[in-house]
């Protein structure tokens, strides 16, 4: 973080029993989920659900500012359909991602500049910007 940083929101949650039977809270209580792993018929949500909702939601605002900054007007149809993979291989556990954007009533090239750029400066694209493997796909 550079010296002329200023933290705008830290979010707190206390999770106890991980994945298998685990339950994460926020500190203010908006969020209180159970977990379970991927693929279980346990009710519960998994961390990669979870991932994925947070980036394509934090994407999506992202796009809507560099359009404000562009002054490209946006139908309020823009979605963001985030898969999240957790994969095994002989290195051990890892993700992948892929984020696809539709961006209804804007023109391809227009909607693939709003993209790009939201890659650009969206928290979670720079978090994992080098990381892991991630396709940003316009549909």
């Amino acid at each position: 973080m550079s010296q002329n940083s200023k933290v705008l929101y830290t979010a707190k949650t206390h999770t106890a029993g991980g994945r298998e039977n685990g339950a994460a809270r926020s500190s203010d209580g908006y969020l209180d989920v159970k977990l379970s792993t991927p693929g279980s018929t346990r009710m519960g949500t998994n961390p990669e659900q979870l991932f994925a909702a947070g980036w394509s939601a934090c994407f999506e605002s992202a796009i809507g500012l560099v359009a404000q900054k562009k002054r490209i007007k946006l139908g309020g149809d823009v979605a963001i359909d985030a898969e999240v993979d957790l994969n095994l291989s002989d290195e051990g556990y890892s993700l992948t991602a892929r984020l696809n954007v539709s961006i209804p009533g804007v023109e391809h090239d227009i909607a693939q500049l709003l993209v790009d750029e939201a890659h650009q400066i969206c928290p979670y694209s720079k978090a994992t910007r080098g990381n892991i493997d991630v396709s940003i796909n316009l549909v």
